[in-house]
């Protein structure tokens, strides 16, 4: 109940919004518990998520693709346990490099869309906390400090075994920033492919060549001499031009491509150097056999989730629950990623004359996609009629459409 009161809630989403949109107001006390439990109990409930609502979504595709990002959420007030001052990746007007609120490691599974494209349904995250705002967090709530990278392979212990039921090649795809050995070895230990963003300066060497015959011990895993990707994209020879699916377009692309090792991924890697206007870059997946398309695809499609990420904060409203204990604040953060993934799922199969009316917006294109605020707004229509339905098929009295009328006018202001 307290979810759909999340569906419904309008202006600052507060989870008193929620308890007025859900009509518990009487009950407000259980409500807040219930948060809390939501973020004591996320692992479970995110079980049933991904197995009921969003593995079903990806019946048709060969591979299942994870993305692994981290995003802040503002937060005000000195009683807010866990928040502290983190780097903002997308400052505002007044171009501020820095946030004060929590840093959520959010795991997404990305489905792709006959008509929509790639979207991105969030499924678990964890609280980051820095070592220095541990200590202002009481003993009994305080969690042991985890960097971001022990937090995402953590993610994916928990997602590979229900994954694994599917019987499908596992990819997950990342920042830069995650493509340490810290997360790379024990994604290879699990069975998974990674795709990310190189650094220039990675220390990269040839592929090992053949063991001279009669020579004992152990194959080479790194190669003997050294690869420098300035001095290799500088190179004039290698390079071709391709045509691939991305950002729901196509796009040519001028690539060059090859195998190296490299030690923290612990082996050899598939390097692709992509020229772009503003400079070249360079990617790197841990599977050698993967083509240029598909790590390019892969490293597009990662850009979903940083739609939902921004979805999830502007229009379902994470971070502005007001709520202090970090139980309370992780589990508010779960029902918001649980709203945008239950809201994705509801619209999946409807069509956008169902779920977009632009007979009061002639300037919006026709042919745009509907967005999240459009599946958002269907929806909550959606669990209105249903409730005056439910209402009228009954008989109602005099009374009973008088307090629906109030509850709508309630809603509406």
């Amino acid at each position: 109940m307290l979810l759909v009161g999340a569906v419904l809630a309008l202006g600052r989403r507060t989870v008193t919004t929620w308890i007025r949109a859900a009509g518990l107001s009487k009950r407000f006390q259980s409500c807040y518990i219930a948060v809390a439990a939501a973020g004591r109990k996320a692992d479970s409930i995110a079980v049933r998520l991904l197995n009921e609502v969003a593995a079903p979504l990806a019946t048709g595709a060969g591979r299942l693709t994870l993305a692994i990002d981290d995003t802040p959420t503002r937060r005000y007030g000195p009683y807010v346990q866990a928040a502290g001052i983190h780097h903002d990746p997308t400052p505002g007007p007044a171009g501020s490099p820095h946030v004060y609120g929590h840093v959520f490691v959010v795991l997404a599974l990305l489905v792709e869309h006959p008509s929509w494209g790639v979207i991105a349904l969030p499924l678990l995250s964890r609280l980051y906390v820095r070592r220095l705002d541990l200590p202002a967090v009481a003993p009994k709530r305080r969690p042991a400090f985890r960097t971001k990278l022990e937090m995402a392979v953590e993610l994916l212990r928990w997602a590979r075994p229900w994954l694994g039921l599917l019987k499908r090649p596992i990819w997950v795809v990342a920042d830069g920033a995650y493509a340490k050995k810290e997360l790379l070895r024990p994604a290879k230990a699990l069975g998974m492919t990674v795709v990310s963003r190189l650094r220039k300066d990675a220390a990269l060497r040839t592929a090992p060549g053949p063991r001279p015959a009669g020579r004992r011990g152990r194959p080479r895993v790194y190669g003997e001499r050294a690869i420098s990707l300035a001095k290799r994209a500088g190179q004039r020879r290698g390079w071709s031009r391709g045509v691939f699916d991305l950002y729901d377009g196509t796009a040519v692309k001028r690539c060059k491509t090859f195998l190296a090792t490299w030690r923290p991924a612990g082996g050899v890697i598939r390097v692709v150097l992509v020229d772009e206007r503003h400079g070249r870059r360079a990617y790197f997946c841990t599977d050698p056999d993967a083509t240029v398309a598909d790590v390019l695809t892969a490293i597009a499609d990662r850009f979903s989730l940083e739609i939902a990420s921004r979805e999830v904060k502007e229009v379902v409203g994470a971070g502005k629950q007001q709520v202090r204990f970090i139980h309370a604040s992780v589990g508010a953060f779960h029902v918001c990623l649980r709203t945008f993934t239950l809201t994705e799922a509801w619209a999946w199969r409807r069509s956008e004359a169902e779920l977009v009316d632009r007979s009061d917006s002639p300037w919006d294109e026709p042919t745009r996609r509907p967005s999240h605020a459009d599946k958002r707004r269907a929806w909550r229509r959606d669990i209105l009629a249903e409730e005056i339905l439910a209402i009228l098929r009954s008989g109602p009295s005099e009374a009973e459409i008088q307090a629906a009328a109030d509850r709508l006018l309630r809603l509406a202001a």
